[in-house]
């Protein structure tokens, strides 16, 4: 069986030792290819390639989400094709690894890769629905690419917060729960509050939802880790259906107490609630547009700003090895 590994060589938690470990234990099974990226967009480039030949079997991400997601992408270049793409599987490397954590898999990449051995050798594989993230027809963003998300998304102020904790590892500062903290309690403390917010939901069918300051729009649950503190955004997210949406319509410091403290004691029976939070479940396509450009991410990757962006959920997109 033929296998691409991609590594991201400066992933937060994996030194060059771990990697050779797990590079060794999995070429004793798998005939394998190591390739190490060189900077942002090249682990997509592998995985488009290893898509595009049809001898690789499976695609194997070594890194954080934003490696997993980059990987992502390059499988899906041409589109969803489950039955003919190479097969995914990720080990954790990075400060949080959502996608990897809500697939089930260890934190510990040494564990994880344990795990994908067992899984390679059981036949254990499943097909898992992913976003799609566009440019809205019509709009000042209507030529941005498409590009897919394994597990969230995010238009306002939680995007903003990612912002700012990336310009400041630009600076050399690591990537930490308190980092996010202090930049959230920074961008909270500059955001206007009780004005009305500037997003609106639309779907068809439906009348708008107005005047949202925070729009989170996740495909799985958890949200995020805090720690090894899984937390709820949207707790009946899952790989399984479409999209679902937590949104907040008003951000007083009260309020953000509030939520904050709903976020760190949610479950998957019970996320953020009260009458200035919108929760949609299971969505095919919806747009979430605003009247001034706001920050927007990815799977914790921060895109620039946006003022429309057009979500479509797409079942059983891709096959996972897990």
């Amino acid at each position: 069986m033929r296998a691409l590994l991609v590594v991201n060589p400066v992933a937060t938690t994996t030194s060059v030792r771990t990697r050779e470990v797990l590079t060794h234990a999995l070429a004793s099974d798998l005939k394998l290819e190591v390739a190490a990226t060189e900077h942002r967009g090249h682990a997509r480039e592998l995985a488009r390639r290893a898509a595009e030949d049809e001898s690789v079997d499976i695609v194997i991400a070594l890194g954080g989400d934003g490696t997993a997601n980059e990987v992502v992408n390059g499988l899906l270049h041409h589109g969803p094709d489950p039955e003919r793409l190479p097969r995914l599987a990720v080990l954790p490397g990075g400060s949080t690894n959502v996608f990897a954590r809500a697939l089930g898999l260890p934190n510990d990449a040494v564990e994880a890769t344990g795990a994908l051995l067992d899984a390679l050798h059981t036949g254990s594989e499943r097909t898992i629905g992913l976003g799609l993230a566009s440019g809205t027809p019509g709009s000042r963003d209507a030529e941005v690419p498409g590009r897919w998300f394994t597990f969230c998304a995010g238009l306002g102020f939680d995007a903003g917060v990612i912002g700012r904790v990336e310009r400041q590892r630009a600076r050399g500062k690591r990537s930490t729960h308190a980092l996010y903290v202090r930049q959230g309690l920074r961008a909270f403390a500059r955001h206007p509050h009780g004005e009305r917010g500037p997003i609106t939901l639309l779907r068809p069918g439906h009348d708008p939802v107005e005047e949202l300051v925070l729009s989170i729009v996740c495909n799985t649950a958890p949200w995020t880790f805090f720690g090894n503190r899984p937390v709820y955004a949207a707790p009946r997210a899952s790989f399984d259906t479409a999209l679902d949406v937590m949104a907040i319509s008003k951000l007083s410091s009260p309020g953000l107490t509030r939520y904050v403290t709903q976020l760190l004691m949610s479950s998957p029976e019970r996320g953020p609630q009260g009458k200035h939070v919108v929760s949609l479940h299971d969505e095919t396509e919806f747009t979430l547009q605003s009247q001034v450009p706001l920050p927007f991410q990815l799977d914790g990757d921060h895109l620039g700003v946006r003022t429309s962006v057009t979500f479509t959920g797409v079942r059983r997109a891709l096959r996972v090895i897990v």
